[in-house]
């Protein structure tokens, strides 16, 4: 429990009280769900990666100041050490949404949904790698079933159309989930739930400097992109960045690594359902089955530390 560990408040029964009320894992759920719906309002926005990013990233600013400030008075300030790590999982999180905001203008969204998730193996592998950590043989055996479900929910075996540059926005994608696996990481192991606002604050205005000027390789921010674009950015901010990061940034740090990364292949599962109902696409069956596969392939990571976390 990283974030227990580094409060030093006396603050620490109300947390304890919302950690029994509200699992983590559902916590995740519900911030991927938040984050899927980032990629229907950048296509309706309709402007570059730079503007998006921009407009993400430093409108979602004010309110997480506010939240920020208000933790600030509970529990005090972030150590220098958590900040400086915050800034660098920022920078690993604008490399994913410079990236991939290109990859899906290249290669479309469905594509570069399934590579994006290579963050799945980069988290337990990272974990392994720095810490020694175990990776569990249910993992390890539910991976195969994963990428599969993945691949079919993002409609590779559906007849998804590609772009015309499928090898290029495939790499820029591929290292846009590196990244996002990276942040993951950083988040899960130095970040605590009780300075959740703090940690998406330093993170997004982090994350907006990097991944505007990265996304400015394919062109300028533009600072005018007109009322609709405009509205359309505002509640990407709002709900893709405010309200998905601020569940994702208390819930993270509760969990594993392999789990945490584990329910957030929830996204592109979800991205299918939401582009159904807001959009009006239709999955083929193929698409629906992987999310069927997806679904079934969490539960059997999850369910066993649901249980023991159940008797705590």
């Amino acid at each position: 429990m990283v974030g227990v560990t580094t409060l030093t408040s006396p603050t620490r029964t109300p947390t304890r009280i919302t950690q029994a009320r509200f699992d983590p894992r559902l916590l995740v759920i519900g911030g991927a769900a938040a984050i899927s719906v980032s990629s229907i309002l950048i296509k309706l926005a309709d402007v570059s990666p730079s503007t998006a990013v921009f407009f993400r990233c430093f409108l979602a600013l004010p309110p997480l100041a506010l939240l920020a400030w208000r933790e600030y008075r509970r529990v005090g300030m972030p150590t220098r050490r958590a900040l400086v790590l915050q800034a660098l999982g920022g920078i690993l999180l604008g490399l994913d949404f410079a990236l991939w905001s290109q990859s899906i203008l290249m290669i479309g969204a469905g594509i570069a949904s399934v590579v994006v998730n290579v963050q799945v193996i980069v988290v337990p592998a990272l974990s392994w790698l720095v810490f020694g950590n175990r990776v569990p043989l249910r993992f390890l055996f539910a991976l195969p079933f994963m990428f599969t479900g993945i691949a079919l929910a993002g409609g590779v075996f559906g007849g998804a159309a590609a772009g015309t540059d499928l090898l290029w926005g495939t790499v820029l994608s591929l290292i846009s989930g590196i990244a996002y696996g990276g942040y993951i990481f950083v988040v899960g192991r130095i970040g605590a739930a009780d300075r959740a606002a703090s940690q998406v604050l330093v993170s997004t205005a982090s994350a907006g400097i990097a991944g505007s000027l990265i996304g400015s390789l394919w062109g300028q921010i533009d600072f005018t992109p007109g009322w609709e674009a405009f509205i359309w950015l505002a509640a990407l901010a709002l709900v893709g960045q405010v309200f998905g990061w601020m569940l994702m940034g208390y819930s993270l740090p509760r969990l594993p690594a392999e789990v945490g990364a584990t329910l957030l292949l929830m996204q592109p599962v979800l991205a299918v359902l939401l582009a159904v109902v807001l959009l009006g696409e239709r999955p083929s069956a193929a698409q629906l089955l992987g999310c069927v596969v997806v679904v079934g392939a969490v539960s059997a990571v999850s369910v066993r530390r649901t249980r023991v976390g159940s008797a705590v």
